[in-house]
């Protein structure tokens, strides 16, 4: 995948709609996603299709007369979601309908894609459908999931679903062209057509904010979409929504800006890497800073202070001394554990614990760099 072009022969491609794009002023906009049904029909000659659709709390909070399009609480959030859900799986379950395509309605929560045994179950049904010749229409599920424990956007879900889809490549239909190097609506900004590798630099082109005010998503969660499709060795594309064939116009002109997926990446590290939850944080002094960037494993020693209440075998999110986030991985030890030998060296470590000390607090096959 180098250029937008070549999301045509993706093997599977995950496309995801977002919600000012499928719902103006409370109604669908069912001639716009009349013409997309027809474009996922079209790709669906070369390629397997999953949707990733917003738009059910949008839909039922106009139904339901809530203010604040639904968010103005999470009971609002979570009742318009549960009304909401039955209209946007009649939408999509006619649109693709008339072009002969069954569509399956797949609600997920975050844990779903959080848990190993889980992630595989999804990933499981996912290719069952797509092997039944189903489009599965995936979306969060907002009538249970809370502010604390929710993906939020779906643009870091469309991700996590290629990822456990196995997809090639993923488009997010956005209502920008793509990527700029500033504010896009400041003279001079230019759209950046392609990207290698998520950096700090590329982060701070990004705006958090969503120009509709009804999604949740802004370009910086694209970002975070990218950098979680490019640890798993897939291509992401942001391309411009708006228009009559949103599709097509990206693919033919093309407009958009791609993002290249790495080419060393591996299932267990993308998993990792693409994990929204920690249970708790490790913060680390700078010696052990310099170490992790070299390839380290985070030793005891190279702690400073431990945050959360957390289990062996749980995701901590590892901190530097400024409260830099350094990355993430698999904990060796209970949180009660880590305090207990905090800052300890190797052999300082026994005494304390009661039994021989492990290799590292997080050992670096189990961890991933932000």
């Amino acid at each position: 995948m180098a250029a937008l072009p070549d999301l045509r022969h993706a093997r599977r491609l995950v496309v995801k709609v977002g919600s000012a794009l499928l719902v103006e002023q409370g109604r669908p906009r069912t001639d716009w996603l009349a013409t997309l049904a027809a474009e996922i029909a079209e790709l669906r000659k070369t390629s397997e299709v999953i949707v990733v659709s917003s738009g059910a709390i949008a839909l039922g909070a106009a139904k339901l007369k809530l203010p604040k399009g639904g968010r103005g609480s999470l009971a609002d959030a979570q009742a318009a979601a549960s009304v909401g859900q039955v209209e946007l799986a009649r939408l999509w379950s006619d649109a693709l309908g008339r072009h002969d395509i069954t569509a399956a309605q797949m609600l997920v929560t975050i844990g779903d894609l959080e848990d190993r045994r889980r992630y595989l179950n999804a990933s499981a049904t996912l290719a069952r459908l797509i092997e039944a010749g189903a489009v599965p229409v995936v979306n969060e599920n907002d009538s249970v999931a809370t502010e604390e424990i929710r993906f939020g956007d779906n643009d870091r879900l469309a991700a996590r679903v290629a990822q456990a889809a196995g997809a090639d490549a993923v488009m997010l239909l956005s209502d920008v062209d793509g990527l700029y190097d500033r504010d896009p609506r400041q003279p001079g900004a230019e759209l950046i057509e392609r990207v290698e590798g998520v950096t700090p630099e590329v982060i701070a082109m990004a705006s958090g904010e969503s120009s509709s005010g009804l999604g949740s998503g802004g370009m910086l969660a694209k970002l975070q979409a990218a950098r979680i499709a490019e640890r798993a060795g897939i291509a992401l594309a942001i391309v411009n929504g708006t228009n009559p064939s949103p599709v097509s116009r990206a693919l033919d002109t093309p407009v958009g800006t791609l993002f290249v997926p790495q080419a060393d990446a591996s299932a267990r590290k993308a998993w990792l890497g693409g994990r929204l939850a920690p249970s708790g944080v490790v913060t680390v002094d700078a010696g052990c800073v310099a170490a992790l960037e070299k390839g380290a494993s985070l030793l005891a020693a190279g702690m400073t202070d431990i945050t959360g209440e957390f289990a062996r075998g749980d995701l901590v999110a590892i901190h530097g001394p400024k409260g830099e986030r350094l990355g993430q991985g698999l904990v060796e030890y209970t949180s009660a554990e880590c305090r207990s030998i905090l800052g300890l060296k190797q052999d300082q470590q026994a005494q304390k614990l009661g039994y021989a000390p492990r290799a590292a607090v997080v050992h670096r096959d189990h961890m991933v760099h932000t």
